[in-house]
């Protein structure tokens, strides 16, 4: 039966597009504000019309984004605001087809504007021309599916940051995209909407990989065909979540190469969802298959250490030593560290420089005090200003800060925040600001690891929702044994096998001295959720009372008014 012209859908050449670009004050879409909008609309090839303007985005365009795109705020001044042009722009693409290079971006910011003036959020087919190039393009003609790459291969239009002049570059890029789709039998709109979302050759090829895989929790490794793994995942069933990999629904571009590799699928069955997502992150550790991205590197963590010496300094290490210094950490990067211990220099005057001082300054050891020392920074025991029992207290302090107490830190680094505020230097009290969130919010994290990392056995059960329970045995904050326990079983044999099959964990040195930070930080997440109870614990669990999760606290509800000047950050604090 010959179909009907439903049936066969829209031809492209009669399609009408919408090419638009935004250029906005930062990338979310939630905090951020357009600045310039810049549309062409396009059927058959031929330009029906171009819309396009600044917009008075209401804030302040931070610097880094006038470098960017040039527009400044002398620039929008005049402009009208958002609520102005939107009526417009939503006239000048109704009925149409959007496109844009990263849609979500751009269609986010509309959506987002539609929402904060009252317009139903727009129905518009839309087109990714960032995803049609992942999908019609090969690496060795394009080795990436930036605008400007794309631009120098189909357009004579330079992208520039400018939101008409990148809209009339991705007009060209959507025109040859749809050329070559033509050779793929794309010819209507609902053939193009498919084939973006179709899954390739390869995935089709080898969905037999997860027939296979059983329905339980637990960890898949893909191999390549050396066995070498690929990408390690995790799922509360196996099978569904491997099968997900040869669907369309799978559209991350190194996914898809990745399935393009791989030979096998290894499943590894786990008793409970929390013993898959630590296999998953201790797989990922040893194995670092090159498709991951996170967790691939535990190792390169950087520590704040608090020597033990004589007259102690603060170092940024990569290794835990058995040794009595202080340390506080994990930080991901060294920058980090060294912010927080920018921010703890300014409550204590430990020294800052690296030499070796001796227990006794002698005329021949001793040294011409630096800088620091005349500003009040320093004690100056190199040149036996302070001895060491004096000295001793400035360290005392600083390892409690790390330790127990962060507030010392906190009030010092307020304090400057605050003059540095009133004299106007907002970025220097910014700076600020950050070194003194590096400090807290890894302080905060140490020393919940850390309660937990003490104690050397723990049982723990959490009711399961078809009955039973599922029971774990964590020794010094690292999953020692898992387990579910059948409704109906007496709890205390069960728990008796699960605790003597356990394994037998020897802690190292340090705050985490038996497994990572992220392990650690899983097992006490899942002992946070309702309805998880106590069986066992040697040693007592429990955080420092003046501890800096409250201090933390505060820090992010700084980071979530950053429009707010840093002077005010004390308003409306809680009552201690």
């Amino acid at each position: 039966m010959q179909g009907t012209l439903d049936e066969l859908g829209t031809p492209l050449d009669r399609i009408t597009f919408v090419v638009f670009d935004l250029e906005t004050t930062g990338v979310s879409a939630a905090e951020h504000a357009i600045t310039e909008i810049g549309a062409v609309k396009v059927r058959g090839g031929q330009v029906l019309g171009e819309f396009g303007t600044l917009v008075d985005p209401g804030t302040p365009i931070p610097p880094f984004i006038s470098v960017l795109t040039g527009i400044t705020d002398a620039m929008v001044t005049a402009a009208p605001k958002i609520e102005s042009v939107l009526p417009a722009f939503l006239e000048f693409a109704a009925g149409t087809t959007l496109v844009a290079h990263n849609a979500g971006f751009d269609v986010g910011f509309i959506k987002a504007a539609c929402a904060a003036h009252g317009y139903p959020p727009p129905v518009h087919p839309v087109v990714d021309t960032v995803k049609l190039a992942r999908k019609l393009l090969t690496r060795d003609e394009a080795p990436n599916c930036k605008l400007a790459t794309l631009a120098r291969l189909f357009s004579s239009t330079e992208p520039c940051h400018r939101a008409l002049s990148d809209a009339r570059a991705t007009v060209d890029v959507l025109h040859a995209l749809l050329e070559r789709a033509g050779s793929f039998g794309v010819h209507t709109l609902e053939e193009l909407t498919g084939f973006v979302r179709a899954p390739t050759p390869e995935q089709r090829r080898k969905r037999h990989l997860a027939e296979t895989i059983p329905s339980a929790p637990g960890v898949y490794v893909f191999e390549d065909d050396r066995g070498e793994p690929l990408y390690v995942g995790k799922s509360v069933n196996l099978r569904t979540r491997v099968r997900g990999y040869f669907t369309a629904s799978e559209t991350r571009p190194r996914i898809r190469e990745m399935v393009g590799i791989a030979a096998r699928v290894r499943p590894i069955v786990c008793a409970t969802a929390l013993e898959a997502e630590v296999r998953e992150l201790r797989l990922i550790g040893s194995a670092k298959p090159r498709y991951n991205r996170r967790s691939r590197f535990p190792e390169k963590v950087v520590w704040l250490k608090l020597t033990d010496e004589p007259f102690p300094r603060l170092s940024v290490v990569r290794e835990i030593k058995d040794d009595r210094a202080g340390y506080l950490g994990p930080f991901t990067s060294a920058r980090a560290a060294e912010d927080a211990r920018t921010a703890l220099h300014e409550a204590v005057p430990l020294r800052q420089c690296s030499d070796r001082i001796p227990l006794r300054v002698t005329d021949r050891t001793r040294r011409s005090a630096c800088a620091l020392a005349g500003l009040g920074r320093c004690g100056a025991p190199c040149e036996g200003r302070l001895d060491a029992e004096e000295y001793g207290r400035h360290a005392a302090a600083a390892r409690r800060a790390m330790e127990l107490d962060a507030a010392p830190v906190f009030s010092a680094i307020e304090a400057r925040m605050q003059r540095l505020a009133a004299d106007q230097r907002y970025e220097e009290a910014a700076a600020d600001r950050d070194r003194l969130a590096a400090f807290i919010r890894v302080s905060a994290r140490m020393q919940r690891l850390r309660a937990l990392t003490s104690i050397p056995h723990l049982v723990a059960a959490a009711p399961l929702a078809g009955g039973g329970w599922e029971i774990h045995v964590v020794r010094y904050g690292r999953l020692a044994s898992a387990g579910v326990m059948p409704a109906g079983a007496h709890p205390t044999p069960f728990v008796d096998a699960l605790v003597a099959t356990a394994e037998t964990v020897s802690p190292g040195p340090g705050p985490i001295p038996a497994a990572g930070a992220e392990e650690t930080e899983c097992i006490l997440r899942w002992l946070e959720t309702p309805g998880v109870r106590l069986v066992q614990v040697e040693g007592t669990w429990s955080l420092p009372v003046s501890g800096s999760g409250r201090l933390k606290a505060r820090i992010d509800r700084a980071y979530e008014r950053m429009d707010t000047p840093p002077h005010r950050w004390s308003e409306g604090r809680p009552e201690r």
